[in-house]
């Protein structure tokens, strides 16, 4: 299984609801079928690994510029 994200705070109130409403049908009956919720729970842990990839890059090529201006200032 893949590491799982750093949540923001608006993630970890969804999941948090969302396992709230799970444990709510789970008490009800354990035949309850509760798929749709489990795909929205995996929705929002996938969309935080994409985030958290698409900040990871948006870091090392904020890294890279900076060091081509830092090299570009060197020079003059």
């Amino acid at each position: 299984m893949a590491k799982d994200p750093k949540f923001t705070t608006g993630e970890i109130a969804k999941m948090a609801w969302l396992t709230a409403r799970m444990a709510k049908r789970g008490i009800a009956s354990e035949t309850v079928y509760q798929g749709d919720l489990e795909k929205k729970f995996t929705k929002i842990v996938d969309g935080a690994r994409e985030r958290e990839e698409r900040e990871a890059l948006d870091a090392v090529a904020a890294e890279k510029a900076a060091r081509k201006t830092r090299a570009k200032n060197a020079k003059q």
